[in-house]
């Protein structure tokens, strides 16, 4: 791959700026030659405040923004290949889509500032590296000198080296910010659309996998549409959201993908789980609430998802002996709260069935689910200690 460098100024570089505020991204530059984010770059995410600010405070104060790097597909055309998040910044602030304070505090557009400062900001030089090379090199490329700002994440990564238009398809849904499903979506999926986030879900459950999406993107990057992978989307997001009536924070992020395929062909009754899962947010035993509706929907069979501390039988039974022994031999209730108490339950001695085995210490203080930190208690007292 052949490459040269080359100096741009912010004038030159924003001559022809135009930026897509519905998408969250620059579209040219360079008086049209420049493409600013090609179909391998990742959205736009400097539009915070702080990043893009930073951008133009370091050219206000004469700090270099570091190489910049363009892919020359022709003689007449280039493409950001790293670099379009600074470019981005500086192209919407020049253009008067967000302001900078001063010294004072005061919010300044490009527009209201002193004209040397203007000067400053248009003059300043980029060098800039124009790579040559075929689609394969360049995108290998994309990939080596992301070392520097906001590390591309996986499926960032993705998107460039299966550019086409079904990636393209694909983030126009899943990728934009003002698409008014994200909000429903972002109850149970974790993360954001200008991260890529949404589409990566998406095809991770379409495939199966998160190691298959490559291979999913492979298969279908010359499709024009992202048809399967939508509607697969939308059924695992309804099906969510029909079986279970409350969205809580805890589901977000969980593997529904997974969950949709193991459970979907099993009827379940909405209020019913809406109910044990309201019972289980108040069990103190419950230390998991993560796995709480995987535990509803496979019949609330599994207490290792909730990772409830429960003692078993035989601990049971070895300290109720004992309590009842010792009880027996003192004349009073084998419930030790009972005991200290002055009605008729002070003396009565409860059967095994009739108690419940309780910490001494707390498990949410710490409490070991072991022999030694265990009574049994009549089920009464049990209950009113678990709800204090």
């Amino acid at each position: 791959m052949k490459t040269t460098l080359k100096e741009y100024t912010v004038r030159a570089i924003s001559d022809g700026f135009i930026y897509n505020e519905l998408e969250g991204k620059g579209l040219f530059g360079l008086s049209g030659r420049l493409t600013i984010q090609p179909e391998y770059q990742r959205n736009y995410i400097y539009a915070d405040g702080k990043r893009d600010v930073a951008v133009i405070e370091s050219l206000l104060k004469g700090y270099p923004l570091g190489l910049i790097y363009f892919n020359k597909p022709s003689e007449d055309t280039l493409e950001v290949l790293d670099g379009q998040q600074r470019i981005t910044s500086f192209g919407r602030y020049i253009t008067g889509k967000f302001a900078i304070r001063d010294d004072n505090g005061m919010e300044q557009y490009f527009s209201g500032l002193a004209e040397d400062k203007q000067n400053k900001i248009l003059g300043s030089t980029i060098l800039v590296y124009e790579c040559e090379g075929t689609e394969s090199e360049i995108k290998e490329w994309f990939k080596t000198i992301n070392t520097v700002g906001v590390p591309l994440n996986d499926q960032e990564l993705l998107n460039a080296v299966y550019s086409g238009p079904f990636t393209t398809a694909g983030k126009t849904e899943f990728s934009n910010s003002q698409n008014a499903n994200i909000m429903k979506w972002s109850a149970y999926v974790s993360g954001s659309a200008n991260r890529q986030d949404f589409w990566e879900r998406a095809l991770e459950w379409v495939s199966g996998d998160k190691d298959n999406i490559g291979g999913y993107m492979s298969n279908h990057r010359n499709d024009a549409n992202i048809n399967e992978v939508k509607t697969y989307f939308n059924t695992v997001i309804d099906w969510v959201s029909s079986v279970f009536v409350d969205a809580e924070g805890e589901m977000k992020g969980l593997q529904w993908g997974r969950l949709y395929e193991e459970y979907h062909d099993k009827s379940y009754n909405p209020s019913e789980l809406s109910e044990k899962i309201h019972e289980l947010y108040g069990d103190p035993y419950v230390k998991n609430r993560r796995g709480i509706w995987e535990y509803v929907l496979g019949g609330s069979t599994d207490t290792n998802l909730l990772d409830v501390r429960v003692f078993d039988d035989a601990t049971k039974k070895s300290t109720y002996t004992a309590q009842t022994e010792a009880a027996e031999s003192v004349g009073v209730s084998n419930c030790p709260l009972c005991a200290l108490g002055h009605d008729a339950n002070k003396s009565k001695l409860w059967k095994l069935a009739e108690m419940d085995a309780d910490h001494v210490a707390a498990w949410s203080l710490g409490g070991k689910t072991s022999a030694d930190n265990c009574q049994m208690l009549c089920k009464t007292h049990n209950r009113a200690k678990g709800n204090r």
